[in-house]
């Protein structure tokens, strides 16, 4: 990290936390920071689902809601960014303060409740974003929908035209019984409408599904069976937690959903157990907790083809995306990779 982005950083954690995460994006959108470009070597170049990534690090989906900032994002170093959620219709998500930074575990509490513009709008910024790497949207469902399995295949007819990929998000801890759609009848339902939708576009695209760090081993296998039956590209593994273990901050005991660092030995479990049930035959991403190379290295030997990063930034600042890249490569070499997907599961026994 550079002086100026650390001291930009102090800054912004002098401010309320939902309006340092809004001017942070302001600045990006208005280039304002420094952008190295995307990262990439011989050893980082991945496939993903038929996506030719740069290296395996993205941006997980909740930093940039509204498609803001895309493009300079996709330029930050990255190998793929994911925007949104998006629902069909706006919507102004939980009533504020609903972002909380926990600074003495490097984690952060939300309960955004899917704020965003709404998919036409998002839409059209995506459209006229112009990309270095894939760039992806997060699919969510309105808080007040009648039926929210069909949302997401709304927002995807409306945005797919313009993205490299969708996530369908059914792990949202903040919007009620949305983690309802995640039992096997309900995702294998919502899942077939969704593909349905993806068959229609123009140009179709790979489609993730992302779960929740807080299934048991049943309902992981469950949801890893109709994962496979259902036709989609990978498994993004996973969103925030409800639990609340071991934290020292004073907002421990927020309503929402953690990420950060506490959440990287649970996700990385719940990742290793997937990677066991599905036995390579579906791509999935690494998240939750990756705040350096090491951790991301440690994600694709536990089963990850990539990984994604957020919170982490929150305290290492924009400039961490590159950072882990770089640190990736050099692990691999030192560990005689000669590219990521040779390291993928590796270590996954060390997981279970």
């Amino acid at each position: 990290m550079t002086l100026i982005e650390r001291i930009a950083l102090c800054g912004l954690h002098q401010l309320d936390p939902e309006r340092a995460h809004g001017l942070s994006l302001r600045a990006l959108a208005a280039g304002l920071a420094p952008l190295p470009g995307p990262v990439t070597s011989g050893r980082l170049k991945c496939r993903l689902a038929g996506l030719d990534l740069p290296n395996p690090v993205g941006l997980a989906a909740g930093y940039d809601k509204n498609a803001e900032a895309a493009g300079a994002l996709s330029r930050a170093g990255f190998g793929f960014v994911e925007v949104g959620a998006a629902t069909p219709r706006p919507q102004p998500g939980n009533p504020r303060p609903r972002l909380f930074r926990l600074g003495a575990d490097r984690a952060v509490i939300n309960r955004f409740g899917f704020n965003n513009d709404g998919a036409e709008a998002i839409a059209a910024r995506l459209s006229r974003t112009r990309r270095a790497v894939p760039v992806g949207l997060n699919l969510g469902a309105n808080k007040d929908s009648a039926d929210r399995a069909a949302d997401f295949a709304r927002v995807l007819a409306i945005c797919g035209p313009h993205v490299d990929f969708a996530t369908v998000n059914v792990s949202s801890p903040n919007t009620e019984r949305l983690r309802d759609l995640q039992g096997k009848a309900a995702l294998s339902a919502l899942l077939a409408g969704v593909m349905a939708e993806r068959a229609r576009l123009a140009r179709p695209v790979p489609v993730f599904l992302k779960i929740s760090p807080d299934l048991g081993q049943d309902e992981l296998s469950d949801l890893a069976g109709v994962a496979l039956d259902s036709g989609i590209d990978g498994v993004i593994a996973t969103n925030t937690t409800l639990a609340r273990d071991g934290l020292k901050s004073p907002h421990a005991g927020q309503a929402g959903g953690l990420s950060g660092a506490p959440l990287f030995e649970r996700s990385t479990r719940v990742l290793a157990r997937l990677s066991q049930l599905t036995d390579g035959r579906l791509p999935l991403i690494g998240v939750g907790g990756v705040g350096s190379a090491e951790q991301a290295y440690q994600k694709i030997r536990a089963g990850a083809s990539a990984v994604q990063i957020y919170s982490a930034m929150v305290y290492g600042g924009l400039s961490l995306a590159a950072g882990i890249a770089q640190g990736l490569d050099r692990l691999l070499l030192r560990d005689g990779f000669a590219s990521a997907a040779e390291a993928v599961g590796t270590g996954r026994k060390d997981w279970l």
